[in-house]
């Protein structure tokens, strides 16, 4: 009887963890679903850079002597590094929670994809809130100014608003979302446009 009794109880337990692991999984593709329903938008761009050099310096004629060495030899090295922090808002509608567990991203200049990164922290955006997901994106504008010089740099730079935003740079997002052991992309990537109104 005892041995009968033991079999029943771990039988059970299993039963219950099984059924503890499906509910796990159903909630997270779920999550996953209730991601499609949420509006990705470009809250804002700080902290531009182009070979080290602050954006807002070339763009208002600040530039210092080391600045100007600084390009000059980036230029020359034909390294232009080019970095930024992009927030990206993430706006659910509805009464679900959704989740993302990965954010990959594409950065565009001048119609050319430049860069690709990813963004492997997680996030729940509760119902009808939006969450702000941080990106550090980086990429050489080398290649791109290699015929051009020194004055596509210029041009390139004063492209940017006081708010960083240029409209020679473009963001792709496509969030993902671990379901069990299998990371579940969305199909296709979603290209940010600016939120109006406040940032």
């Amino acid at each position: 009887m005892k041995k009968i009794t033991l079999v029943l109880v771990l039988a059970g337990s299993i039963l219950l963890s099984s059924c503890d692991v499906l509910l796990d999984i159903v909630n997270q593709a779920n999550s996953i679903a209730n991601l499609r329903n949420c509006e990705f938008a470009l809250k804002n761009v700080s902290n531009v850079s182009v070979a080290g050099v602050n954006v807002k310096n070339l763009t208002q004629g600040n530039l210092t002597a080391t600045d100007v060495v600084k390009l000059v030899a980036a230029y020359q090295s034909k390294q232009v590094p080019l970095a930024l922090d992009v927030n990206v808002d993430i706006t659910n509608p509805t009464t679900t929670k959704a989740a993302m567990t990965a954010l990959d991203w594409i950065l565009a200049i001048d119609g050319t994809d430049m860069a690709s990164g990813i963004s492997s922290n997680s996030y729940s955006i509760l119902p009808s809130t939006t969450t702000t997901v941080p990106l550090g994106v980086n990429a050489d504008l080398a290649e791109l100014f290699s015929s051009k010089g020194l004055d596509a740099l210029k041009t390139f730079a004063s492209s940017f608003t006081n708010e960083g935003i240029s409209s020679k740079v473009g963001l792709r997002v496509r969030p993902s979302l671990s379901v069990g052991t299998t990371q579940v992309p969305f199909p296709d990537y979603i290209k940010l446009e600016k939120k109006t109104g406040k940032s």
